[in-house]
This record gives structure tokens, sequence and C-alpha cells, in this order.
């Protein structure tokens, strides 16, 4: 009975994110690798002279062909499947939120909306999820189903284990850099916050991070909550480390200690863009406490250049 809630409860996320997707998203990602030679598409990109035997005949431009009195053919751009992948941080610090979900739920909404928008004739979608006992891999499916699995994944209530694994961050990156070499699409989705607290330059996921750049367009998603960049005035409070399980006693009544924090939160994030950016990635912030999917709208409607994959190291 259980199940099946948790199953209905999916299911209507599932909906609800397709509706919001199809709305104020779609057309913005499309799930179609373009190529850099002719071949199999549907995209015309050159006219020349129909061969015998050869050209198909349901190829012909009849436009060229009346004007040159000779029978032409148009030839394709070659477009392929594209595999994309999600890398998403379920680490305990996600497991946390203030406002109107905890990180770890948007990170699911926002894995599903990839999904979504990934979605194309041939296109697979594979979701890689960082636990505190390691790394687990799904096996590439259609981008809808993947994204509906996603969904319901995190419907379940998270697990603990007394015998955390040492995979972080770092090492999840660098095993989707490893794990899946043909260039795509790779989408990292964690609140960076670090386990042994650190806030400056360099961290430790930024060589993994560039080298995932090097063959694959990149994408970073950091889930904020308010709590992250602000203190609220509350008097004495005890916060607990999600990642380390250290306390503290914070007196958030004074107004030196909610400054400093609120400094120390603004470099460290402002730490985090400068390093995905120098990384060759793509980053975006949503929190939960606004509307992610216009802030997500926001960012897929920018102009951006042209973006040279590279093929191996530098």
């Amino acid at each position: 009975m259980v199940v099946a809630s948790r199953r209905a409860e999916a299911a209507r996320a599932f909906a609800s994110l397709e509706l919001a997707v199809h709305r104020r998203l779609a057309g913005r990602l499309h799930g179609r690798e373009e190529g850099l030679r002719l071949g199999a598409g549907t995209e015309p990109e050159e006219v020349t002279r129909y061969t015998p035997g050869a050209d198909d005949v349901r190829r012909i431009d009849w436009n060229v062909t009346a004007r040159s009195s000779e029978p032409h053919v148009w030839r394709t751009r070659a477009q392929h499947e594209r595999e994309t992948w999600v890398l998403v941080d379920d680490t305990a610090s996600m497991h946390f939120g203030t406002a109107e979900a905890e990180k770890r739920d948007l990170a699911a909404w926002v894995t599903g909306a990839v999904g979504l928008l990934s979605d194309g004739p041939g296109n697979r979608f594979g979701v890689a999820r960082l636990l505190p006992t390691g790394v687990t891999w799904t096996a590439p499916m259609p981008p809808r189903r993947a994204a509906m699995h996603a969904l319901a994944t995190t419907a379940r209530p998270p697990t603990t284990d007394p015998a955390p694994s040492s995979v972080d961050l770092a090492d999840a990156v660098a095993q989707l850099e490893r794990r899946h070499r043909s260039p795509g699409v790779r989408v990292v989705v964690s609140d960076f916050v670090e386990p042994d607290g650190r806030t400056e330059r360099p961290f430790p996921w930024e060589s993994a991070l560039r080298r995932l750049s090097y063959r694959h367009a990149v994408l970073v998603v950091e889930v904020v909550d308010p709590r992250d960049v602000t203190l609220p005035d509350v008097g004495p409070l005890t916060l607990v480390d999600p990642e380390s399980g250290r306390t503290a006693e914070v007196h958030t009544s004074s107004r030196r200690v909610r400054e400093q924090y609120a400094a120390l939160a603004a470099a460290h994030r402002a730490a985090l863009a400068e390093a995905v950016r120098s990384a060759g990635a793509d980053h975006v912030t949503v929190r939960t406490d606004t509307d992610w999917v216009a802030d997500l709208a926001r960012f897929l409607q920018r102009p951006r250049a042209p973006r040279r994959v590279q093929r191996g190291g530098r």
C-alpha cells in the first residue's frame, strides 16, 4: 500500500513537471545532435547533380532541377542520437530544506526536467546518484522513462548506512568522465557543500569537471536553500553539519555573526561560479524558495557563443 502511494505521488509529480516543462521550457534544449558532415538526417545541407542508382529520387530538388534542366538532389546533414547523463548529489547536505522543498527534491525535479527536454528520437538518458555509500548508475533509457524513474526514486525516503563510502563529488565526476566517453551532454546537480567545510578554491572536483568539459557539453546546476546563504535572527541555535556531524552553537541574534555568515556564503558561491567557468562548463543556480522553472528557462534562453568540444587533452 505504501509503495503504491509513493508511485501515485511520483506519477502526479511527473504530470505536473511535464506540464510546466512543456509550457515554459519546451524547445530550449533539443535532444538532437547535429553532425558536422553529410549523412542520414532531415535537414537539407547542399544540392548536387543526381546520380542514377546512387541517389534517392525522393530527394530530388524540383526547383533547382527546373532552373538547370538537369536533375539535382539535396543531401542532408548527419544527425545522431544524443546521450545525456545527469549526476545527482544525494548526500546528507541535500536532505535539507527550509522553504517549499528539500534540496534533494529540487534536484530530482531538475533531473526530470532535463530528461523531458532531452527527449527525442533515439536519444538516451542516464542518471548517476551520489549516495553516502557511493555512486549508483541506471542503465541509459528513453528520456521520458528516465525522468519518471528519477522522480520515483526520490519519492522513496533516503536511507542511511553505518559505514559511509569515501567517494565524494570529485570521485563521482571523475567516474562519469571515465565511464561514458562518447560526446554528449553531462549535467551535475549538487549544492557543492564540501565535507571539510571548504569555501575557497581550489575545490577537489575542479580538475575532474575540467576533464569532463573537454569532451562534453557540461551544465552545473547549483541547488541552494535560503539558510545556505543567510541566517535568520532567531536567537541561540545548535547547528549540525550534515556531512561531518559536527555541531556548533550560534547566536543568530548577533548582527555581526549574521553578516559574517552571509559574507562567507557569498564568497563561497562566487568562488564556485568562478571554478565552474574556469572548467569550461555552464552554470545555473536554482533555489528552494523561488520559481526554479523560471530560473532554468531564463538560463536556457540566454544567447551563447558557439562552443568547441575538445576531443582530448589540450
